[in-house]
């Protein structure tokens, strides 16, 4: 395998139980991925709550998933969204920063990611404020590795109507302000990708005078369109070729754990393979892998309608659809049938708030 793959679990809506995220690293670190970022939208402490300090249950729960990956040989680490900090990077902001930061080495953080992202970023010295708050955190973290989500994290231009105009050189002023050991984040062209090309990876690669660090949003779904879909298709438009553009290539898991296996084991298998990957084998030796031969069979027949239908315009169907996957006594087909009952879904109002 030509790049270390792992996962960032940063998606909005209904965050994962400790078990289920236990139960995935246990699964997906034998299997190829190698780190894991713990980021969820729904963590309030690493969000907009930061500056307050971690209760201790959390704490421990943190504690004891940072073990479980260090079980199986995955790099345990917390990405933290420090809301508007690059606003006023003051005396009170550093004390309650410190604070933190102390609590993320008593959980045992090996990575530590600064997410920029999701808040308003329309300032000239943009890339000088965080490039400040990132030097300063460097030696008071004990995490070995150290990466930022910068604000804008893609070309797409989405980026600039929510959160204002960027800078017309961010990149580049970031790539110069940052420490060549600390890693960046890049989603591609857009937030949510269709493809990687070497081409476009070494052009954001000069811009940051660093390769990118990958947050590939797929198969995420969250959000209020994309949490009306399953999406358990294989990779495709990631060819292995990427893998000497790139410093990681993390992935940001669906709502569903047991569901996200299965295009996750297909990115594996596409740096395997490289050039004799091909994506729809792959994902008949994922799903078989991840479900068993049965509900596999069945989730192939059903695949155009979970993943491309739409969850509101199942109506009259969901009932019969509900009652195939209920003869199965499997963790993923009643992921599916908590689905179409509503419980994944993500509203406007998730993504304000969290």
């Amino acid at each position: 395998m030509s790049v270390e793959i792992g996962v960032i679990e940063g998606f909005f809506g209904r965050p994962w139980s400790w078990g289920e995220r236990t139960d995935n690293v246990r699964f997906l670190g034998p299997r190829g991925y190698g780190f894991w970022l713990y980021a969820p939208k729904a963590d309030p402490w690493l969000r907009r709550r930061w500056r307050e300090p971690y209760p201790e249950a959390e704490l421990k729960a943190l504690r004891d998933f940072g073990a479980a990956c260090r079980d199986v040989d995955v790099r345990f680490g917390v990405g933290l969204t420090p809301f508007e900090l690059h606003f006023a990077f003051d005396t009170n902001a550093k004390v309650a920063l410190s604070a933190k930061l102390a609590q993320l080495d008593d959980a045992g953080v090996e990575d530590l990611a600064i997410l920029f992202d999701d808040m308003r970023g329309d300032l000239p010295d943009l890339a000088a404020r965080q490039a400040e708050i990132v030097h300063w955190i460097g030696p008071r973290t004990k995490a070995s590795r150290l990466i930022m989500c910068p604000s804008y994290y893609s070309d797409d231009p989405v980026l600039d109507r929510v959160f204002g105009a960027r800078p017309k050189t961010y990149l580049e002023e970031l790539g110069l302000a940052i420490d060549p050991v600390v890693h960046i984040m890049w989603t591609g062209e857009e937030v949510c990708s269709l493809e990687y090309s070497p081409g476009h990876l070494e052009r954001v690669g000069q811009a940051l005078r660093r390769r990118p660090f990958l947050w590939d949003n797929y198969p995420v779904n969250d959000g209020p369109r994309m949490s009306q879909h399953l999406h358990l298709r294989a990779f495709t438009g990631r060819p292995a070729a990427i893998g000497e553009h790139l410093s990681a290539h993390a992935v940001n898991p669906a709502s569903q754990p047991v569901l996200s296996r299965i295009p996750m084991l297909t990115l594996v298998e596409s740096y395997a393979r490289g050039d004799g990957y091909q994506y729809l084998a792959a994902f008949r030796r994922a799903a078989g892998e991840v479900l068993g031969e049965a509900l596999a069979a069945r989730v192939l027949a059903d695949v155009m309608t979970l993943q491309d239908t739409g969850l509101d315009r199942l109506s009259e169907r969901k009932a019969a659809i509900r009652e195939r996957y209920a003869a199965f006594d499997h963790p993923a087909a009643r992921e599916v049938m908590a689905w179409l009952d509503g419980a994944y879904a993500v509203t406007g109002e998730d993504l304000q708030t969290q």
